[in-house]
């Protein structure tokens, strides 16, 4: 059994998702539960399904649970997209989490790589 908090993407997708939160207690309260649940669900589900693998018995599953993960992240690319058209977050803001969360992708995909 894997420990999921050893690992840089975990470490770096659990504090993406505390930005993320932080950022989203601005947003319009009338997308409580759209943007903002939407939002907070994939963001969350990065580091959870990363967690989830590394409890799995082989690194056949936790390359399956890493791919949900690179969904996931992808979701909140195009929310934080979504968001920043809406003006829901200006530019700077933008910038560091889409920044964040291609590293994220990036790191996702080595380690798949070197699972396979």
């Amino acid at each position: 059994m894997r420990d999921f908090k050893k690992y840089q993407i975990w470490q770096l997708s659990h504090q993406f998702t505390l930005d993320v939160y932080k950022l989203t207690n601005d947003f319009p309260k009338e997308e409580k539960f759209g943007i903002i649940s939407q939002l907070r669900r994939a963001s969350s589900s990065i580091p959870t399904n990363i967690s989830e693998g590394c409890g799995r018995d082989s690194d056949a599953e936790f390359n399956r649970f890493l791919t949900i993960a690179m969904g996931s992240a992808s979701e909140s690319e195009y929310l934080l997209l979504l968001s920043k058209d809406l003006k829901f977050i200006d530019n700077k803001s933008f910038e560091k989490l889409n920044e964040e969360i291609n590293i994220i992708k990036r790191k996702t995909y080595q380690l798949k790589q070197k699972l396979k």
